[in-house]
């Protein structure tokens, strides 16, 4: 014990916050200290309850760098071991109080052991009047057990249950204690402030029951049960204006929209009135969307005098889709108007409890978070936690503790709010959003509540959970509940409470009664003013030719910036002798590749004061290395992008290399090119059948959201697509299935043969006066084919051709046309030219939506002498185009098809099976007698 004498006479606080942070961090502790403090864990005598209860960074800490592999028991005062426990009291209700919070409104919370009683810490009752320099800790001064543990119940286990102790930053761990240490984690709200929450709870209440009144059974994903929702985002958006947030960009399923879409976003009750009466749209080509689908875009003055613009995005029944899509408008506004305060847009997704556990795409959203090429400095995210998926038993739906606990992906702060404590819940906002603005990270709020009734309106609940259903019967609602709160403390009185009931619903009743004298309804796309001077381009209007070409003195500029590295930095050798070779290539050879011409293509894009996003994996430098946007120096691995130095007021190459993740990636950049039409902004497929992993946003968004929503949208998805022999697995990029998604005006398909083309293409996307979504099916080994060439000229002076006719000296020798496309055409003009084939003429398809009728019936009438008009593909033939043609073109009918026959791989794995019935296609092309 003498050893240890210097104890008794130091100050006990000193001890108290020095164990205090070994537990939470306990690298962080002196060597020397951090042994005596693993020695003292090590000799305290236990209960096997209390070895459950112990902390995990205890366990974590014997296992540290710096630990001895034994550790010898170390014998303390007893005034000091108490300090020590009581130390290890606070840090269990920090890591696990939330386990024992007053957060659920309607049903009995599940039971955890060990509990917080003091006996589990070798604590007792005598104890709780002893004083205890431990509450130091908690800024309680010297202070007894009993105010500790007081304090910590209401911090810790009222109706705000805080998760952060798993994050492992020391500053932001300490951030958040000193927050929640403030009134003990309780609002303190003035009398002015409680009557709004009161009176956003009437709207929202009243909103609803309004609703079920009117339109009895119908659907509309009512909010009963979670209405407090409501004035946690009004406060939310009151005091992030006052912190300098200018937009918000929200997205939330079903539950609650279209009170959100009132009471917050301000959308006219008669709209939604209109919608729920079905009339039809004012607008003739336009299918619309079921009302809690739509998005909408409004600006609100905060009673603080300033003006905030709301965006909440449509989104369709797919859950969890539209949060990436967030993440990409909110990185675009950043991008294109808050480069400098990019705190100034702040997303907000809603989620529901079910789906923020079941639905993978949120996990590859959260990995977004702190990403260069994703991030948006943190998103709140708020989970409407009713407690139950469609009929599925929350118990039923996930094996985590928490719906939340993908948050712990990246260390954000949960906090577990009871639903029916409506100042807890805007407390909980406020926390949010004071994390958010001060680390630009992610951080959730579980609002726990519950489902007033089935799925939707007229589904029975009672079939599936007759127990609970039971409960919410009998259950007040929020406002109920707050406004008896605010009767008993004298905020308000009952003739007040009645005249906001009253006033909100003649309000609501004039709305009604306008929406009667409305016999269409008017469907208003969000963003309108990012949109101004855009048309929406006709089936026609997309077939006309738009001039792509670009002035050759400007286009000589750009090439020789992209083809000169910077001076006095050294690269790999084969970077130095690729970025010559494309000097050579253009200046010397004039036969630019395909490589060279895409860049030409982005760089005169950004020379004429376009940006330009391009994200996938491994784009940077490009799957099959063609690209080399992003050059790194070889010492220091710094990154050269050589478009960023092409002129003075050019726009600016943003271009990243992805997480491996297709869903997600082509969501955010998706709701990127929503946001800003004159940003060319493209998504690559490693391979193009990978973008498979992404349907939901091709079939829910890319190819219906003009139809749905009347949303323009002008995305690129690269897909790299050709039969060389890889396997089942990057040969196809399944280009059936977007061209059977193909209809009227909804997006351009392509497939390229030719470096100009592609160049004209790509052009055509921003000089258009409408956006439509591109598809391109791109080429792997044609990256490198000798004849995949073009000159300077065809770039500069040419413009994007849909269909690339044969050059044959005297179409009436011709006995068979042949339409192909992509790489195709390559093999087959090889055997052409092998076998001197003067009869055969190969003309190219490059536009394969819309499909360019007119082009293809002349050429037919060109080649009027020909036999035979073959139609030739390497794909099987259930996949590939044939099909498409059939439905658009009607002389397909008569054409002969050369293809692999009906299978339902895209291609065989044996190298050697794939040659035979690749060269058998070619064969039944130049023969059809082959065709057995």
């Amino acid at each position: 014990m003498d050893q240890f004498s210097f104890l008794n006479a130091a100050h006990t606080a000193y001890f108290a916050e020095l164990y205090d942070q070994y537990l939470q961090h306990p690298d962080s502790v002196e060597p020397s200290w951090r042994a005596f403090f693993q020695g003292f864990d090590f000799g305290v005598k236990e209960s096997q309850e209390e070895q459950e209860l112990r902390p995990v960074p205890n366990s974590q800490a014997v296992q540290s760098n710096n630990a001895s592999p034994s550790v010898a028991p170390v014998e303390l005062p007893e005034e000091l071991k108490k300090e020590f426990k009581v130390v290890q009291l606070i840090d269990a209700y920090r890591t696990r109080g939330h386990l024992f919070t007053k957060t659920n409104p309607v049903r009995e919370r599940r039971k955890y052991a060990p509990t917080l009683d003091i006996d589990n810490f070798g604590l007792s009752q005598a104890d709780l009047e002893m004083t205890f320099s431990a509450g130091e800790i908690l800024d309680l001064g010297k202070t007894t057990l009993k105010n500790i543990i007081d304090h910590l119940q209401k911090v810790y286990c009222a109706s705000i249950g805080v998760e952060y102790m798993h994050m492992r930053k020391p500053e932001e761990i300490k951030w958040i204690q000193n927050w929640l240490n403030v009134n003990e984690n309780k609002p303190q709200f003035t009398p002015k402030q409680k009557k709004q929450i009161l009176n956003k709870l009437t709207q929202a209440v009243g909103f609803e029951s309004f609703l079920h009144t009117k339109f009895v059974g119908q659907k509309r994903f009512s909010l009963e049960g979670g209405e407090s929702l409501i004035p946690g985002l009004d406060a939310l958006i009151e005091k992030a204006a006052e912190k300098g947030v200018k937009e918000f960009v929200m997205g939330m399923a079903h539950r609650g929209r279209l009170n959100t879409l009132t009471n917050i976003f301000g959308k006219a009750p008669k709209d939604i009135f209109s919608e729920f009466e079905g009339k039809d749209y004012e607008q003739e080509i336009f299918d619309g969307d079921v009302k809690y689908h739509l998005g909408w875009t409004s600006c609100r003055k905060t009673d603080s005098g300033k003006g905030i613009t709301l965006n909440i995005a449509p989104n369709p029944s797919h859950l969890e889709t539209v949060g990436p899509v967030v993440e990409g408008i909110t990185r675009s506004k950043q991008d294109r108007h808050y480069l400098d305060t990019p705190k100034a847009v702040l997303p907000i997704v809603v989620h529901g409890d079910a789906a923020i556990a079941g639905q993978g795409v949120v996990y590859e959203t959260i990995q977004m978070a702190q990403l260069d090429g994703y991030k948006t400095q943190g998103t709140i995210h708020v989970v409407v936690n009713n407690q139950i998926g469609f009929t599925t038993n929350y118990l039923d739906a996930r094996s985590s503790t928490y719906c939340t606990d993908v948050a712990k992906v990246t260390l954000s702060p949960v906090l577990h709010v009871n639903a029916d404590d409506t100042e807890a819940v805007v407390h909980a906002m406020l926390f949010a959003l004071d994390y958010r603005m001060e680390f630009g990270k992610d951080v959730f709020i579980d609002l726990l509540g519950y489902r007033k009734y089935g799925h939707n309106e007229g589904d029975e609940p009672r079939f599936t959970q007759p127990k609970l259903y039971k409960a919410i019967a009998k259950h007040k609602n929020p406002k109920e509940i707050y406004k008896e709160q605010l009767l008993s403390q004298g905020v308000i009185d009952q003739a007040y409470a009645e005249e906001l009931e009253k006033e909100y619903k003649a309000f609501l009743e004039q709305d009604f009664e306008s929406s009667k004298k409305e016999d269409t309804t008017i469907i208003t796309p969000i963003m309108q003013e990012e949109w101004e001077g855009l048309s929406y381009g006709s089936e026609t209007e997309m077939m006309q030719k738009v001039d792509t070409s670009y002035d050759q003195e400007k286009l000589d500029r750009v090439a020789k910036r992209i083809t000169q590295l910077p001076e006095g930095k050294k690269f790999l050798k084969k970077i130095t002798r690729l970025i010559k070779a494309r000097e050579n290539m253009y200046f010397e050879k004039n036969q630019l590749d395909w490589g060279l011409a895409e860049l030409l293509a982005y760089g005169s894009l950004l020379e004429e004061g376009h940006d330009v996003r391009m994200t996938g994996q491994d784009v940077e430098r490009g799957t099959f290395s063609h690209r080399h946007a992003v050059l790194k120096v070889e010492e220091s691995e710094e990154e050269i992008i050589l478009h960023n130095k092409i002129s003075e007021d050019q726009g600016e190459l943003y271009i990243y290399n992805s997480l491996l993740s297709e869903y997600a990636v082509l969501g955010f950049d998706y709701g990127y090119a929503m946001a800003d039409p004159n940003v060319l902004t493209i998504w690559e497929a490693q391979f193009g059948d990978f973008s498979n992993g992404a349907q939901i946003v091709i079939d829910q968004y890319i190819s219906s959201a003009e139809d749905k929503w009347k949303l323009q949208n002008g995305l690129v998805m690269l897909l790299p697509h050709g039969y060389e022999g890889q396997g089942a697995e990057h040969s196809s990029s399944r280009m059936e299935r977007y061209l059977q998604l193909c209809a009227k005006d909804n997006m351009y398909v392509a497939n390229c043969t030719t470096p100009a083309n592609f160049f004209h293409l790509l052009r055509r996307q921003i000089k258009s006066n409408f956006r439509k979504p591109l598809i391109v099916f791109t080429p792997k080994s044609l990256l490198r084919h000798p004849k995949v060439v073009s000159t300077k000229q065809e770039l500069a002076e040419g413009s994007f051709k849909p269909l690339i006719d044969d050059e044959v000296e005297n179409p009436k020798n011709i006995k068979s046309l042949v339409f192909c496309m992509g790489k195709f055409y390559y093999d087959l003009l090889e055997r052409k030219e092998k076998e001197g084939r003067d009869d055969v003429a190969l003309v190219r398809l490059e536009q394969l939506f819309p499909l360019p009728i007119n082009e293809i019936k002349e050429t037919i009438a060109k080649y009027n002498n020909a036999e035979e008009v073959v139609w030739a593909q390497e794909e099987p033939r259930n996949m590939g185009a044939w099909s498409h043609l059939l439905l658009h073109l009607e002389e397909a009918k008569s054409f002969r098809v050369a293809s692999r026959k009906f299978y339902g791989a895209p291609a065989a794995g044996s190298a050697t099976r794939f040659k035979k019935r690749h060269n058998k296609v070619i064969d039944i092309v130049f023969d059809k007698s082959q065709d057995k």
